[in-house]
């Protein structure tokens, strides 16, 4: 798409029951909507596909409805990345990074919690094809849910499931009108039809599904969903929060050696050297490939309050290490050896990747 559509609706789609687990959601759709035409897009909010699939969490008669609320977050999390309080953001299975683990308990009964559908990508796949075959329209599906934003207040829905409509729209490569090539601009298209769908469906007014109309788009194949949007690993900047980082690093008992570890340690010495008093380290491998870098210091004398102040400083200093590895994405053990012999060995740091 060069040109921006000259006819683009957001519609509504009234009427809609209220759902359970089993319900069709497709001939609903289809009987609130009988108009809807090929090129069409229908976002559905997660919580109606979710209730529809048994995506729920009873609360027994007098449990309390938030410690059910604390599990749920629990059993869904793969990682905390930050906290505050009670509050928690976390990297759920399916790799969005999201409060609460997605589980909602608005717009749904006291006796029970909705958890984000289980893959709302198969989800906006099988939506799909029931509306094709019942009404025989070739239309695109993204599934919704309310997410916040980092370093902004307000929500906005985003798309946590999508199917015959491309998740990004590609523009690196392209040149702009000043003639400036475009490094890194991918369009979030299926987010933004979260968010103008959001804008009809609203949150207190009912309205699970809306249609966006006259968006020219075609589908992918292969049709990989919303995967395409998740950035983690490597590609990920801000992999925990302040508060958790600490917290997070655990010494991991079995490692998978992968390359560049002393590199790694090097440079995670240097940076911590920044913030701490220089401190002369020796960095040797302890063996070829086994992913263990030993660290020597050169013998310490003087007085015993120096010798005190130089151990001092060496703790400081290999716990900001440890930090600085694992918020570069290392799994890490340390040590200690001692000092045996002419030179001082404080101690052998194992790094890799945690073994599944």
């Amino acid at each position: 798409m060069t040109e921006p559509p000259e006819d683009l609706a957001v519609l509504p789609v009234r009427g809609l029951p209220e759902f359970s687990p089993g319900d069709d959601l497709g001939a609903a759709i289809a009987g609130a909507a009988p108009w809807l035409a090929d090129g069409d897009v229908v976002v559905v909010t997660s919580k109606v596909v979710s209730k529809v699939e048994g995506r729920l969490v009873p609360v027994p008669p007098g449990a309390d409805r938030e410690a059910v609320r604390q599990r749920a977050i629990d059993d869904e999390t793969v990682r905390v990345v930050a906290r505050r309080g009670p509050l928690k953001i976390v990297e759920t299975r399916h790799g969005w990074v999201v409060a609460a683990a997605g589980i909602d308990a608005s717009n749904v009964a006291g006796d029970a919690l909705v958890l984000l559908p289980e893959d709302a990508d198969a989800s906006a796949r099988a939506l799909r094809g029931r509306l094709h075959d019942l009404l025989g329209v070739e239309v695109a599906v993204v599934v919704s849910d309310t997410f916040g934003r980092t370093w902004r207040e307000g929500l906005t829905d985003v798309a946590v499931g999508s199917a015959g409509i491309a998740a990004l729209t590609d523009h690196r490569g392209a040149v702009d009108r000043h003639g400036n090539r475009l490094e890194t601009t991918q369009v979030a298209v299926v987010d933004e039809l979260a968010a103008a769908a959001d804008l009809v469906k609203g949150k207190l007014d009912g309205v699970p599904v809306a249609v966006v109309r006259g968006l020219p788009h075609r589908p992918p194949d292969p049709d990989d969903g919303t995967r395409p949007l998740v950035r983690l690993g490597a590609g990920d900047l801000f992999p925990y929060g302040s508060r958790d980082l600490v917290a997070s690093r655990a010494p991991a008992a079995d490692l998978v050696p992968r390359p560049g570890d002393r590199e790694a340690v090097a440079e995670a010495f240097r940076v911590a050297s920044a913030a701490l008093p220089e401190f002369p380290v020796v960095l040797r491998h302890g063996g070829e490939g086994d992913g263990a870098v030993d660290v020597h210091l050169p013998d310490r004398s003087g007085s015993p309050g120096a010798q005190t102040a130089a151990a001092v400083n060496l703790g400081a200093l290999l716990g900001a290490v440890l930090v600085q590895l694992h918020a570069e994405g290392w799994a890490t053990r340390w040590e200690p050896v001692g000092t045996p012999g002419g030179s001082s060995l404080v101690g052998r740091l194992w790094l890799g990747t945690r073994r599944a």
